[in-house]
């Protein structure tokens, strides 16, 4: 009986043996399991809302299909009125992306255009991440963003490292914001920081490590894009870009990089297979939102309900054509020259963010023209200070109420009837508030600060002075 017991324990043993071996065929400690992901990213938005019930329906539908996380390359603020202008300054993007299901956005320059107070209740009202490595909030009270972060879905592990762009300021390390609005903040530049984060994928024992940048795709003069990202840190799995509002799907030193263009009107698809920690295939889709018909009900009954706000619908003035950026921008240097009541006015190129259609103008289209909502105001300067600023700036600007020339290196400052005015005249400025912040060291420090800012200046020109605009040259612009 004894031996009959054995012979039977044999045979179980051998049978749980070889169903056990059996079972772990294909399925050993070793085995490379292919994972899918993918990553929908968007950069650039500036406010553009409108089309973000058919990425939140396209985004559904993928979900249901395979594992998705949602970035954004920064600069959601700004370029919007609807959203601008928001009694809660920025607040229905930070709404709508939150319903889309955003997972992370890197912080874009324009993130700090409204000021402190609004970016740290914009943050603090997001559900998603904000990265940024390159940044310290110090005392201003903004939260301060992840260096990097991790992000997990279903059996992925997904690290993403922030980096923002420091060319604001020639003598100084910021975006490219307005000055007034980060001066309590520090910043570091790109190149300086990445170094400290070469480990980071094995410490976090990522699948993908990723650089979500708010730096543009490339960089001259020892200065970080994208592309240099890849050629002199190659860290990265893949790298996801902002600020240069360029269209992207390229391989710099055999890392991916890709921009999804600019104003919510593209949604870039990255779909991957990853093995053993490795792409092992990847392919990019740019979705053209505007041949999308699908879209998510109940999200754009919300977004129509941000759109209505009759104030911005409001005719102030008539336009005798398409007027282009360069033409735009000498309309509101003489716009603003004349509403101030002074001798010149400067206008950045930089400030103005869109062109002017023929027809009926709405404070909605002056508002799109010039969104960062900056205040007038007014010096008084010698035109030896004046022609100072224009070469120590290095910048162009268009210009209104004198005639200036390049004559052999040096510039002629004339009235409007070709006479040159002499270097000791002193001549009364009007601008933004943005132009003397930015070049602070050629601006007296006892300007006065008008009750419109630039925006409100050029309606009350439309409503008050002149309604009809027509522009067809730009020749109002000058550069050192």
């Amino acid at each position: 009986m004894k031996k009959l017991f054995t012979f039977y324990l044999f045979i179980v043993f051998s049978i749980i043996s070889c169903t056990t071996d059996n079972d772990n065929i294909g399925n050993t400690p070793n085995e490379l399991i292919t994972k899918n992901l993918t990553i929908f990213i968007v950069n650039d938005i500036h406010g553009q809302i409108d089309n973000f019930s058919k990425i939140k329906y396209i985004i559904d539908e993928e979900r249901q299909e395979t594992n998705v996380i949602i970035t954004s390359g920064g600069d959601i603020f700004s370029g919007n009125p609807i959203v601008d202008n928001y009694p809660e300054k920025g607040y229905p993007i930070i709404d709508i992306m939150n319903r889309v299901g955003f997972d992370i956005s890197v912080i874009g320059n324009h993130e700090f255009d409204y000021g402190e107070t609004n970016l740290k209740n914009r943050i603090n009202q997001a559900n998603f991440n904000w990265v940024c490595s390159n940044v310290e909030m110090n005392s201003s009270g903004i939260p301060q963003p992840f260096e990097y972060t991790t992000i997990s879905v279903d059996n992925l592990k997904v690290t993403f490292l922030g980096l923002i762009e420091t060319d604001g300021k020639e003598d100084d390390i910021i975006p490219s914001t307005h000055p007034w609005r980060v001066k309590n903040l520090t910043f570091e530049r790109p190149e300086s920081v990445v170094p400290k984060y070469s480990n980071i994928k094995d410490q976090e024992e990522a699948d993908l490590y990723i650089a979500l940048t708010h730096i543009g795709y490339s960089k001259n003069n020892g200065k970080l894009g994208d592309y240099q990202l890849a050629e002199q840190f190659p860290y990265f799995d893949l790298i996801i870009g902002g600020h240069s509002h360029s269209k992207i799907d390229n391989v710099v030193n055999n890392i991916p990089i890709f921009q999804a263009g600019g104003y919510l009107k593209n949604l870039g698809k990255i779909e991957m297979t990853i093995t053993d920690k490795k792409i092992e295939t990847i392919e990019y889709e740019l979705i053209d939102l505007s041949s999308q018909t699908e879209h998510d009900s109940e999200l754009k009954k919300i977004i129509e309900e941000y759109n209505d706000n009759p104030f911005f619908n409001e005719i102030v003035g008539y336009s005798h054509l398409n007027h282009d950026k360069p033409q735009v921008g000498c309309f509101v240097a003489e716009a603003l020259r004349i509403k101030l009541d002074v001798d010149l006015t400067f206008q950045n190129t930089g400030g103005v963010r869109s062109s002017l259609d023929f027809g009926d103008i709405t404070k909605r289209e002056i508002f799109e023209i010039l969104p960062f909502n900056n205040p007038t105001m007014i010096y008084e300067m010698t035109v030896t200070e004046i022609k100072n600023f224009l070469i120590g700036s290095g910048s162009g600007f268009y210009y209104s109420g004198v005639k200036f020339e390049n004559r052999n290196g040096s510039i002629d400052v004339k009235d409007l009837n070709g006479n040159i005015i002499p270097d000791n005249t002193i001549l009364s400025v009007g601008l933004n508030d943005y132009i003397p912040a930015v070049y602070d060291t050629y601006f007296p420090t006892n300007g006065i600060i008008q009750p419109q800012t630039d925006a409100e200046t050029v309606i009350l020109y439309l409503e008050e002075i002149e309604s009809q605009i027509n522009y067809p040259n730009s020749d109002n612009y000058f550069r050192y």
